[in-house]
């Protein structure tokens, strides 16, 4: 992706250099912990489902000084921020719309957010409550080694527009509506709502992508497309425990997350955005 000397986002945080550390009493990393993170998404930043991570009576802050490797991968990430802010303010303006631009919070080892305590192990999320993006960007490194995704730094890019994505739900109520329907549903159903809620996340970062194209350069959308695929559902469980259950899904195959990314890519167009539709009967 072409990003050096490009606009950077002020709407970030880089808590990186004051790591606060804490013992994780769920563990796992972020794929033992999808669930509880889908829970937690969808439950409009209730702080409970956070706090089940991490023991706050354990955590110390460190304080050390960035490499010349993070500051950079810093600034890298305050410019994929900035293309989705111009991407979404000129999407709900066409739409007569405000968009609030989310913040994001760049972390090591555990961070506190408006949701509650947070470990690394939770990998990227975002935290309605304070609606802001938070990353650990070691994750991707786990990613690459733990789940065979591809390096680069589109992987990244591709990871930050879907959590945003996220964001662009919380906006329009979506997520409070999924809530409303997850709580009147049985816990297959539930798991059904979750898929379609990180399906259209990903949608959506197809979207960013599709109007992101100037700055795309080749192997960027197969970087993206390895990471949806890492992160499917069955390719995670096959690889943690070697069986597929289809019933405990909450993010959606490695297929279907990378067909919502390549529609959203394709498209650019929010009326084919329905994941609900197609997923639910």
């Amino acid at each position: 992706m072409k990003w050096k000397g490009r606009r950077q986002s002020s709407n970030v945080e880089d808590r990186r250099g004051m790591s606060g550390r804490g013992k994780l009493v769920a563990g796992g990393g972020i794929i033992g912990l999808i669930f509880v993170i889908a829970q937690f998404v969808l439950s409009d930043g209730d702080v409970s489902v956070l706090e089940q991570l991490q023991d706050p009576g354990t955590s110390q802050t460190e304080q050390r000084e960035l490499t010349a490797e993070e500051k950079e991968l810093g600034d890298f990430t305050e410019v994929v921020l900035a293309d989705t802010e111009d991407v979404w303010n000129e999407i709900f303006a066409s739409q007569n719309m405000t968009y609030n631009e989310p913040g994001m919070v760049l972390f090591s080892d555990a961070v506190r957010t408006g949701c509650g305590n947070a470990s690394a192990a939770t990998g990227p999320f975002y935290c309605p409550a304070d609606q802001k993006v938070y990353m650990d960007l070691t994750f991707f490194e786990e990613l690459r080694t733990r789940f065979g995704a591809k390096g680069g730094d589109f992987a990244i890019a591709y990871v930050i527009a879907h959590e945003v994505g996220h964001h662009v739900q919380n906006v329009l109520g979506t997520a409070s509506e999924v809530r409303r329907l997850q709580q009147q549903s049985s816990q297959t159903e539930a798991n059904e709502l979750s898929v379609a809620m990180e399906l259209q996340a990903d949608f959506y970062a197809g979207i960013w992508a599709h109007y992101n194209q100037e700055y795309l350069q080749e192997g960027d959308i197969e970087e993206a497309l390895s990471a949806a695929n890492a992160v499917g559902d069955d390719a995670i469980q096959r690889r943690v425990s070697g069986n597929v259950n289809p019933d405990s899904f909450t993010h959606g195959t490695s297929k279907q997350r990378m067909e919502w990314f390549m529609k959203g890519y394709r498209s650019g167009d929010m009326n084919q955005r329905d994941t609900f539709s197609a997923l639910l009967h």
